[in-house]
């Protein structure tokens, strides 16, 4: 779902570039698209997704007459892989939250790897009021957790206990927790010169005396672009004492932005977005995995916006929260008085950012890209 997970194997793939490893990978929707402009080549399989409706939050009733489609659809992604993999004949697969991979792999006797950060499925918060709800994620921790058992090694690209930004989904999950191993996130070490630093104002006309804010919008389209336009209908509501950016996360989009406002740009697809991680006070984000990781990794406090009943992103943001670095907000709530209120809270409490060069400190001990990188090698030596 969206484009973290294809983005983190992209990140160990790179490292791969000048050795004599031949890597290959498989995925379906939006992913393919981004790998293939990444530079890889892409196998390209049938979708087990979710459902969303039309307002972007996650449909529990179309999930659920989705299911006998899943079926299906997983049964020919392991026909699928099984071909791929008999073709390639890869010393190693390398899984991240796809099932069908580290099945196709146990069929064929081929070692496999999965990192996840979701080992089970979780309900809306609100159904937690209900003991049967509670009962059901007990027990499809254990039954998921033994899934993903199949697989040699489950990796977590999270931080440690106290600090797992995923905990809701990985700790109490069942016999599996004794086969976890939290890895650091899996994002390279960032290092943007001031020269990048510079072009990336220059560009935007931005300056450094004023509070920079990025929207970094990502997630599946039906998620993303009903509040892509929902923020780009706020523009004139920020005022000109905010400087501001709104990324659209479409993967084939425009790169060049678009002036939308006296001190706002547009982009489609933003090819600097680690230079705004850097620049930006505040950064506007889902509540992915990836993207949480990235802006802890960056020192930037943090105002989520997790997809209407999306029990991971919700939780994920509730964790946010909780140890300090940033704000949730309602995604049926947004409006341009609430944002505006949540960016003053972060400008004008130390705390928030105090809290996140903390966490950033204690990522910078993790590097999850290399702890990733040493055990593939320590299968295909």
């Amino acid at each position: 779902m969206g484009l973290g997970h294809a983005s983190r194997l992209i990140n160990i793939a790179d490292k791969f570039q000048d050795e004599e490893i031949r890597v290959k990978f498989s995925s379906y929707g939006e992913a393919v698209k981004f790998i293939s402009r990444c530079g890889y080549y892409c196998s390209d399989v049938p979708p087990v997704e979710f459902s969303w409706n039309n307002q972007g939050s996650f449909s529990f009733k179309n999930t659920i007459s989705n299911i006998p489609m899943w079926f299906t659809n997983f049964s020919v992604q392991v026909i699928r892989e099984v071909e791929n993999m008999t073709k390639f004949s890869p010393h190693l697969v390398v899984s991240d939250s796809r099932l069908s991979s580290i099945i196709s792999a146990k069929l064929l006797g081929i070692p496999s790897i999965v990192i996840l950060n979701q080992i089970k499925l979780l309900l809306s918060p609100r159904l937690h009021s209900f003991k049967i709800a509670r009962l059901f994620e007990e027990i499809n921790a254990e039954f998921m957790g033994m899934f993903w058992s199949i697989s040699d090694e489950i990796l977590v690209p999270d931080l440690p206990p106290p600090y797992t930004i995923s905990e809701n989904n990985t700790w109490n999950t069942g016999s599996v927790t004794k086969k976890i191993k939290y890895i650091g996130f899996i994002s390279p070490p960032y290092r943007i010169s001031e020269n990048q630093i510079k072009k990336a104002l220059k560009l935007l006309n931005f300056s450094k005396s004023k509070p920079i804010i990025f929207f970094h919008i990502s997630g599946p389209p039906k998620t993303r672009i009903p509040i892509v336009t929902k923020i780009l209908k706020m523009k004139e509501s920020f005022g000109s004492n905010l400087q501001f950016i709104i990324s659209g996360g479409k993967p084939n989009g425009e790169t060049i932005p678009r002036k939308i406002s006296e001190n706002g740009w547009y982009y489609e697809w933003c090819p600097i977005r680690d230079e705004l991680f850097a620049i930006s006070d505040i950064l506007v984000i889902r509540g992915g995995h990836t993207a949480i990781s990235q802006a802890i990794q960056f020192g930037k406090p943090i105002i989520s916006i997790p997809i209407e009943n999306h029990a991971e992103q919700i939780n994920n943001s509730v964790k946010i929260s909780r140890i300090g670095l940033g704000t949730t907000l309602d995604n049926n709530e947004i409006t341009p008085k609430k944002i505006v209120e949540s960016i003053y809270e972060i400008l004008d409490n130390s705390n928030y950012l105090m809290k996140s060069n903390e966490i950033m400190n204690i990522s910078k001990k993790l590097n999850g890209v290399e702890n990733v990188v040493d055990i593939v090698r320590s299968y295909i030596r």
